[in-house]
């Protein structure tokens, strides 16, 4: 099989093409970081902290006596952050903080949480009230689920827990 006169020509014009068509691209490059080169973008404030906050760490490595220090000192400076901030403006409703956040498992067993139905809670009513507010307080692993401390949220004090494990206790169907 014999390649023709035209083949030949035709190849050698689409190599030319190809190749102009890459000289013409890295041309069209060096225009654009020219003009690109110098200009400055001004970054404020806001900027400067979006990106700080992009680029930290997600966690923490704590190792030895020294990690261990620190991670002491860590979760004593989230204490004093969280007890800085009481949730729901201090209400001690428990039905308010109830629906703000203890419903949203209660009330759709998400997790293995006792719905608000009376036969539910009947093994857990046995352990009597101070169990109960104990294990909302610091939070319970159990053959059915979890409850996180605080139901999740670390700004609640002592009193509104009780109070809500109390209006829960209060109000099953």
């Amino acid at each position: 099989m014999s390649t023709n006169k035209y083949d030949l020509e035709f190849l050698k014009h689409f190599a030319q093409l190809i190749a102009g068509l890459m000289v013409l691209t890295v041309v069209l490059a060096m225009i654009a970081y020219h003009i690109y080169s110098g200009v400055q973008h001004p970054v404020g404030e806001n900027r400067k902290a979006e990106l700080a906050s992009r680029i930290a760490p997600e966690g923490a490595v704590y190792a030895g006596a020294t990690g261990q220090a620190a991670k002491a000192a860590a979760e004593e400076a989230a204490r004093k952050a969280a007890a800085a901030q009481v949730a729901y403006e201090g209400t001690m409703d428990g039905a308010v903080i109830f629906d703000k956040l203890c419903g949203a498992c209660h009330m759709t067993g998400v997790g293995g949480a006792p719905k608000m139905e009376k036969g539910q809670w009947a093994d857990r009513s046995k352990q009597g009230v101070e169990t109960l507010v104990k294990h909302a307080i610091e939070g319970y692993t159990g053959a059915a689920g979890v409850m996180p401390a605080r139901g999740g949220n670390p700004s609640l004090t002592n009193e509104q827990v009780e109070s809500t494990v109390k209006w829960m206790l209060a109000n099953m169907k």
